[in-house]
C-alpha cells in the first residue's frame, strides 16, 4: 500500500495538460504527446491565494476520514453541465452533437460501460471500478471572441478579460471550450479553489467524438481525465518520480506515460510493481485509458457527502 504523504505542494495541484513540442503555427495536427504543465499554474494559486493551501488540507483530512471510516455516498450523484463555448472560427464553435459526444463519453466512462472497459487486465479487474456518476447536459452558452488563446491563467471564466462566469458553480459543473494555446488540451480547478473559477477548461479541438476533435485525443477522455481532477483525483503517478496519488489501489508509477504503453509495463519504484497505464488518470493516449480503481471511486465519493467539498451536487 502506498503511502499517503500530505503537504501543501502535494495537495495545491491545478493540472493543466499540454504538448512537450514546440508551438507551431498549425496546431492542427501536432499534438502528440500529453505532458503537464501544472507547476507554473500553481505558483500562480499559491501567490494569488494563500489560504488555498488550508482549504485543501482540510479537505484532505475529509477525505481519508471518510475512506477510512467508510462513510461514503450511497445514492445517486447527477451532475449538470454547463458548456461555454468562446469562438474565433468556425471551427472553434463546435457543433451540438460533437457537444452531446463529450457527454456520452463521460457517462459511459464513469459508469463503466465504454467498450474498452472489459480490456482491463486481469491482473487490475479486482480494482477497476464503476463511479456510478451521471452527467446531464444543461445549457450551452456561446460567444464570439477575436482572441485566438486563452491561456491557463482562466481568463476565459470571466467577462472582464473577454471570457463567460461560470454558471451556478456550486450546483453545475462549467466547462470552457476554447483555443487554450501552447497546445494545451485542458486543465481543471480541484475541490478548494474560488468558486469564479470553478471547472474545467478544454481545447476544442480535443472535446468530444466529432468535428474538431483530432486523434490521438479524439475520443473525449481529455474531459475524463481533467473531470477526475475535478472531482479530487490526482495524477497516477503523484507529479513525482514514484510519487503518491492518495490512493491504495494504484501501483506506485515511475513517471507519466505516454501514447499507447505494451502492457506488462513495470515500474521501477518498491517492488517493481506493473503500472497501470490504462487508468483514466496516467498520460496516455485516449484509446490507452480505460478505467478507475475502487479506491479512485472512494475519493471521489467523499467530495460528495454531506460536508464535502462538493456536497451541494448531490440530488
Amino acid at each position: 500500500m502506498k503511502k499517503l504523504i500530505l503537504s501543501a505542494t502535494a495537495v495545491l495541484l491545478l493540472f493543466s495538460c499540454q504538448n512537450d513540442q514546440n508551438e507551431t503555427a498549425n496546431e492542427t495536427n501536432a499534438v502528440t504527446q500529453r505532458k503537464c504543465a501544472s507547476q507554473d499554474v500553481l505558483e500562480a494559486q499559491l501567490k494569488a491565494d494563500p489560504t488555498l493551501a488550508i482549504r485543501m488540507n482540510q479537505i484532505e483530512a475529509f477525505t481519508q476520514n471518510a475512506i477510512l471510516t467508510k462513510r461514503l455516498v450511497n445514492g445517486k450523484i447527477e451532475i449538470p453541465v454547463v458548456v461555454n463555448v468562446l469562438y474565433r472560427t468556425a471551427a472553434e464553435n463546435i457543433s451540438a452533437t460533437q457537444i452531446q459526444s463529450q457527454i456520452d463519453v463521460l457517462n459511459k466512462d464513469y459508469n463503466a460501460l465504454n467498450s474498452d472497459y472489459n480490456s482491463v487486465p486481469a491482473l487490475f479487474a479486482g480494482v477497476k471500478a464503476s463511479v456510478g456518476i451521471t452527467f446531464v447536459l444543461d445549457q450551452v452558452v456561446r460567444k464570439s471572441t477575436t482572441k485566438t488563446s486563452w491561456g491557463t491563467n482562466d481568463a476565459m471564466k470571466k467577462t472582464s478579460t473577454g471570457g463567460l462566469a461560470p454558471i451556478s458553480p456550486t450546483t453545475k459543473l462549467n466547462m470552457w471550450v476554447c483555443t487554450i494555446g501552447s497546445d494545451i488540451l485542458g486543465y481543471a480547478q480541484f475541490p478548494g479553489g474560488a468558486s469564479a473559477t470553478d471547472g474545467v477548461a478544454i481545447d476544442s479541438r480535443f472535446f468530444g467524438l466529432s468535428g474538431s476533435a483530432n486523434a490521438p485525443f479524439n475520443l473525449g477522455r481529455t474531459a475524463t481525465h481533467e473531470v477526475g481532477h475535478w472531482m479530487n483525483l490526482r495524477h497516477i503517478w503523484g507529479d513525482a518520480t514514484c510519487g503518491s496519488d492518495l490512493v491504495s489501489d494504484t501501483p506506485t508509477h515511475n513517471d507519466k506515460n505516454f501514447g499507447s504503453p505494451t502492457y506488462p509495463h513495470y515500474s521501477t519504484c518498491s517492488g517493481t510493481p506493473v503500472e497501470m497505464t490504462m487508468n483514466y488518470m496516467d498520460y496516455t493516449d485516449d484509446n490507452a485509458m480505460y478505467m478507475f480503481s475502487a479506491g479512485q471511486k472512494s475519493r471521489i465519493s467523499a467530495i460528495f457527502l454531506s460536508g464535502g467539498s462538493r456536497a451541494s451536487f448531490r440530488l
